[in-house]
């Protein structure tokens, strides 16, 4: 038996569907970062503006230290598909995966493993290098090592997940990235992770901005505004 079903959906995730203008024209799926617990009660800001554009945007409820493992992909599928299937929505409609940190690692991980393969991934300061990540401060290993018990082989579960070895494998689909980079971010190291990533993937399909001055996803107005246009383009080609 499905447990989450259209009626369901809310203790799940965060949809802002109900108040879409018709018709709806694609899904934003934006994840959260690491230890993120809150739930909405009501419609977000970003809710109601993608809601007027006729976008649906979904976040799902994974676990805190999901680190995009086959158990987050999986729980998102399922979300996105009850959506498909209550909407009716055409097999072509359009999806755009982002996040922030560890939610921007799961948006890219997400576009190599999901069910319905995004169009774009919007990234903001996304851990790359998800094995060098498990080494890169303190209160790490416990979270990445809780997301991916259960597998046989960790070092490889981490690569499997890990933008920066699914890219050198070939595994990333050529689609748009654009990835958003703080230089003085303590928390993951750009030289570390973004800058190894962006050299791996289509020069034609990818923006990469490097925000001066500011700590982990801390992006000014101006790169913000980039950031919420990146992921409604698609839907407005």
């Amino acid at each position: 038996m499905k447990r989450i079903t259209y009626d369901t959906l809310r203790y799940y995730a965060y949809s802002n569907d109900k108040i879409c203008t018709r018709p709806i024209k694609g899904m934003v799926i934006d994840f959260f970062g690491l230890g993120a617990t809150v739930m909405y009660d009501e419609d977000t800001p970003l809710g109601k503006m993608f809601a007027e554009q006729g976008v649906i945007l979904l976040i799902p409820y994974n676990n805190p230290w999901a680190w995009m493992n086959p158990q987050a992909v999986a729980y998102t599928d399922e979300l996105v598909e009850v959506l498909f299937e209550h909407y009716q929505l055409p097999e072509d409609t359009k999806i755009v995966a982002s996040g922030f940190s560890m939610g921007g690692m799961s948006s890219i991980t997400y576009c190599a493993h999901a069910k319905r393969t995004p169009v774009r991934c919007v990234a903001n300061c996304p851990v790359c290098d998800l094995p060098f990540h498990f080494t890169e401060r303190p209160d790490l290993p416990r979270t990445i090592y809780s997301a991916f018990f259960n597998c046989e082989d960790l070092d490889e579960a981490l690569k499997d997940a890990s933008p920066l070895h699914l890219a050198q494998n070939g595994a990333l689909p050529d689609i748009f990235y654009d990835i958003f980079h703080c230089d003085k971010d303590m928390a993951v190291n750009i030289d570390a992770h973004t800058r190894r990533l962006v050299p791996l993937l289509n020069k034609d399909k990818l923006r990469f901005t490097v925000v001066a001055g500011k700590g982990h996803c801390e992006l000014p107005q101006d790169e913000w505004d980039m950031y919420v246009s990146s992921m409604l383009a698609p839907f407005k080609e």
